[in-house]
């Protein structure tokens, strides 16, 4: 389709006075532009008609028609394009600049592996310290308990003869069985039993010793024990004199005391912890030459500290 031209404007408007005149229809073709973004739209065609007065000059048209492609065109074009962030390039001085800030940079305040290890140690004794304070400290009220049943002389003889050296005196010999039990109280643990030599005297003078085999007593348990206790020929000096008797036999009762310590070790923890309790006895014992082969009841007779 093609504009009319001046020429056939006035030969019709000449032919037919009496019809008004037609004005002419301009449409202008804008042709769609790419987007900025490099993607391509199919061509669309924009017909704006355009009424030109009678008589115009071809001038103007060609002017409203230019006018009206760019403001077709800008509208179209502005309707499609996007706002855009200035991008600012980086700049490699910077980015060496601060990756050498980033190497100076001190590292981060971490402490070293073997720190948590000695940390870790530490801490395991500490618990194993209180762990073991808390044992021994549970296990020290649990004492054993040790009774003198009694004792039993089965010989008892005096006579004259000499000690070593060659001095005259009377001498002592005896055979004797002590009798006593031992319990243990702990609940949770075993202990070793030894003792010292069980040791009867008279008149300050060791006349007969014994000694305890050591055993071991589990826990919450008792045992009976007897130790035998002999002296062989022992001097007794100027003390003899009110023991000789004919028979060899003292004729009057004699007093004796028989001491000694039983100790006991508990292994509670291994040998990490292990209590050790101690116990010293000491009984007085009256001899009566009436009741050998008799056992004296000590149950009364002797004091434990």
């Amino acid at each position: 389709m093609h504009a009319n031209t001046d020429s056939e404007v006035t030969s019709l408007s000449a032919s037919s006075p009496t019809r008004s005149p037609r004005r002419p229809v301009y449409y202008v073709q804008s042709p769609s532009r790419d987007s900025h973004d490099g993607e391509k739209t199919t061509n669309s065609f924009h017909s704006t008609p355009v009424l030109s007065p009678m008589g115009s000059p071809p001038h103007s048209h060609s002017s409203l028609d230019r006018h009206s492609r760019q403001s077709s065109s800008s509208r179209f074009s502005g309707s499609r394009k996007m706002p855009r962030k200035p991008h600012k390039p980086w700049k490699e001085g910077h980015v060496i600049e601060e990756e050498g800030l980033l190497e100076l940079q001190p590292p981060p305040n971490t402490l070293p592996r073997r720190c948590y290890y000695l940390a870790f140690l530490l801490a395991f004794i500490l618990l194993f310290s209180l762990f073991s304070l808390i044992l021994w400290a549970a296990s020290k009220p649990m004492k054993p308990k040790i009774t003198i049943k009694s004792i039993k002389f089965d010989h008892v003889r005096v006579q004259a003869g000499s000690d070593s050296t060659g001095v005259a005196t009377d001498m002592i010999s005896m055979n004797s069985t002590v009798r006593f039990t031992y319990r243990n109280t702990g609940t949770f643990f075993g202990v070793h039993v030894t003792s010292t030599p069980l040791d009867l005297f008279y008149s300050e003078i060791k006349i007969a010793s014994g000694n305890m085999h050591k055993f071991y007593q589990s826990r919450k348990s008792e045992r009976r024990v007897n130790v035998a206790v002999m002296g062989n020929k022992i001097p007794l000096y100027g003390s003899g004199a009110s023991l000789s008797s004919t028979t060899g036999v003292p004729t009057v009762p004699v007093k004796l005391n028989l001491n000694f310590v039983v100790r006991s070790r508990a292994y509670v923890l291994g040998k990490l912890v292990k209590p050790k309790f101690y116990k010293r006895i000491e009984c007085s014992i009256t001899l009566d030459p009436k009741k050998i082969n008799v056992s004296l009841s000590l149950k009364n007779s002797c004091t434990y500290h």
